[in-house]
C-alpha cells in the first residue's frame, strides 16, 4: 500500500502530466492560429500593392477630369459674359428704336383715327410715383 506521502506525490504527478498536457495542445493551437494569421497577412500583402496601384490610377484620372471640368467652367464664365454682353448691345441697339417706331405707329394710328377714344392707364397706389 501507499502512504499518504506517496499518494500525495502521485496525485502531483498526475495533476502535472495533465496540466502539461493541457498547456502544449494549447500551445499547438497557439501556433496553428498564428501560422494561419501569418499566411493571411501575407496574401493582404500581394494583395495591397495592385490595390495601391489601380488606386493611384484612379485618383490621377479624378485629378485629370477636375482639371478639365475646370477649364470647361472658366470657358463658360467668359461664354455667359460674352452673352451678357450681347444682351447688353441688342437691347440698347434695337430697344430704343423699337419703343420709337410703336411710340411713332400710335402717334400716327390717333392722328388718323382722332374719334378713337384713348387707352385708361392703370392707377398707380397712392404713396407711390
Amino acid at each position: 500500500m501507499l502512504t499518504g506521502e506517496q499518494l500525495a506525490g502521485l496525485l502531483v504527478a498526475v495533476f502535472w502530466a495533465i496540466l502539461v498536457c493541457f498547456l502544449a495542445y494549447a500551445l499547438l493551437k497557439l501556433a496553428r492560429l498564428i501560422t494561419e494569421a501569418t499566411k493571411l497577412v501575407a496574401d493582404l500583402g500581394e494583395q495591397a500593392g495592385p490595390l495601391l496601384d489601380d488606386m493611384t490610377r484612379t485618383i490621377e484620372q479624378a485629378s485629370e477630369q477636375l482639371g478639365r471640368t475646370d477649364v470647361i467652367t472658366k470657358q463658360m464664365a467668359g461664354v455667359s459674359q460674352n452673352v451678357s454682353a450681347v444682351t447688353t448691345v441688342m437691347s440698347s441697339v434695337v430697344g430704343g428704336p423699337l419703343v420709337r417706331a410703336a411710340a411713332f405707329s400710335y402717334g400716327v394710328r390717333r392722328a388718323l383715327n382722332p374719334n378713337r377714344p384713348a387707352p385708361e392707364r392703370p392707377q398707380l397706389p397712392k404713396g407711390r410715383k
